[in-house]
Parts: C-alpha cells; structure tokens; sequence
C-alpha cells in the first residue's frame, strides 16, 4: 500500500468525567474547529453502544463507520468507493453492536470513514491523512493545510479518544480496570490475490489474558480458521487505540479481526459475533482478569 503525506499536527482531546461510555458535551469537538465541517445534518462522531452496560469492558470500533460530513463531499469519491474496504471495516459495526449487547457491555463506534482521518492512528502519523489509499486516489486529501488537518484531528480523532478516555476513566473510578475489546475487519484476500484463510484474527502482543484462552475456545469449535496475530502481527504494533489506552495502564485487552466476506451482512455479522462471545464470555467472567498486567 502506498500513502501520500499530508502535513498534520496533533490534535488534543480531554477526558470527560462520566462513568458510562458517552459521545456527549465533554468529548465533542470544538464549535471553533466543528463549524464548516459538520453541519447539523451529520452525525455524531461516537457513537455510544449500551451505554448502562454492567460488565467491566469496553467494546471499541476504531473503523466501523464510513460516514463523510456534507461539508466534505464524499472527499471527492462516488458512493462505490465509500462502500469498500478502504474507507472502512466492512461489518466492524454490526458486530461491535452485537458483542456490546451479548457481552452486557458499553461500546463505542467511530461512525466516520478512516480516509477522513485514521482514529487508529496517532495524528503526526503520515498515514492518518492518506491521498491515496490502497491504490485508491482520495481527491479531497490532495493538497491539505496543516490548519486542514488539525482541524480533522479536533473533530473527528479527538473526540474518540476521549469519549474512550471518559469510559476507562468511569471504571477507574469504581474500582475496576477494564477489558478492552477491539473490533476490526480485514479483506479476504490481499492486493496479490492471494486467499487469506482465517475466519478470525485473534491479535495480542505481551498480554495473552484474554487472547490465549479465546483462541482455544474458537478453536474447540471445530468449524473456525483461527489466527494468532494474523492477518497481522500485534507485537509489530496493535494500532494507536490500544496503545495509547490499554497498554500503559497494562489493561487486558484483545483486537479482534474477522475477515469481510463472512460478515457482509447483518445477520451474519450478527451471528460471527455470537460465536466470538460465546467463546469470549467465559474468559471475561475471569474476576482475576481485572487487574493491571504487570500485577496479574
């Protein structure tokens, strides 16, 4: 994959206070940076899953939306474009809505497409902003400010991570360190054509808590093609999110990449997802799990 740079700052974000997942006044963008770029026809940028969900875990969808505000203008793509795998993880949301709900969870979606900025991503990372994506020219990338590109950090990075901030934050103040469940999806092939042939990705790095056990469950079935640490490898890197929040307070944590054309749908994400917490309750009743790694 090739990327063409774009000049970005860091964006700031400040954790709110409330102790369930929310999307609301304390992780909401500036009206000073939002005005021009979301118009009261757009959607909010987090969406909150469950939000009185009592298990001590969060659910993360760092790239389960591809939604792109009026302002924008699909970034100068057609819709054909906004609807594959380059602007977002194709079925990530249906099972992060899934899971919330079978896990008694709180969760959070990013409803926004990765090609506006990558919330998975730091904001000095060249690969944040990208012009050209999977072989995929993106217009409305070409020839961005650094002003652009702060301006996308505050209102479409910032507040995700924040409203994560807010959540882990909430847990804290009850005493608990939470689980941290990430949602992603991959392709079922790579540019090369060649197959990729696991069902689930199971990607971990020094912390195995939840990875280990969750892999022998999904692998007792029989009938699924587990990955471990594939289509990629976590101890290369798991991705800004879970570094920057689940890592250096050392909360369990898992990321977890089911392949596209298994959950193109509705009802199949949906039943992908069952399969996953059935396997994956079991581990997360653990009590012994909700704790710091280096303490565990």
């Amino acid at each position: 994959m090739s990327f063409a740079r774009s000049p970005l700052q860091t964006g700031a974000g400040t954790a709110g206070s409330g102790a369930e997942a929310t999307a609301d006044s304390d992780t909401a963008p500036a009206e000073s940076d939002a005005a021009g770029l979301l118009g009261p026809d757009d959607p909010p940028v987090v969406e909150p899953v469950n939000p009185s969900g009592r298990a001590p875990v969060l659910v993360i969808a760092d790239h389960a939306g591809n939604a792109v505000p009026g302002a924008l203008d699909g970034l100068g793509l057609g819709a054909t474009a906004l609807e594959r795998h380059v602007a977002y993880d194709i079925g990530a949301a249906w099972m992060a809505r899934r899971l919330a709900e079978r896990l008694d969870a709180p969760g959070l979606i990013h409803r926004y497409s990765r090609l506006i900025i990558d919330p998975n991503r730091d904001t000095d990372d060249p690969t944040s902003i990208c012009a050209i994506s999977d072989g995929i020219v993106v217009p409305g990338n070409r020839r961005l400010t650094a002003d652009d590109a702060r301006r996308r950090a505050a209102v479409f990075h910032a507040p995700y991570h924040a409203a994560i901030e807010a959540a882990i934050d909430g847990f804290r103040r009850r005493g608990v360190a939470p689980a941290i469940v990430s949602v992603h999806s991959f392709t079922p092939a790579l540019r090369t054509h060649i197959p990729r042939p696991w069902h689930i990705g199971v990607l971990w790095g020094e912390d195995g808590r939840i990875a280990l056990p969750l892999m022998a469950g999904l692998a007792a079935d029989g009938t699924v093609t587990v990955g471990d640490n594939e289509p990629y490898d976590a101890r290369n890197s798991h991705g800004y999110t879970i570094e920057r929040h689940a890592l250096p307070p050392g909360l369990p944590n898992v990321l977890l990449e089911t392949r596209q054309d298994l959950i193109a749908t509705r009802p199949e994400a949906e039943a992908w997802a069952d399969r996953i917490a059935d396997a994956l309750a079991p581990v997360l009743s653990d009590e012994t799990l909700y704790r710091p790694f280096r303490e565990a």
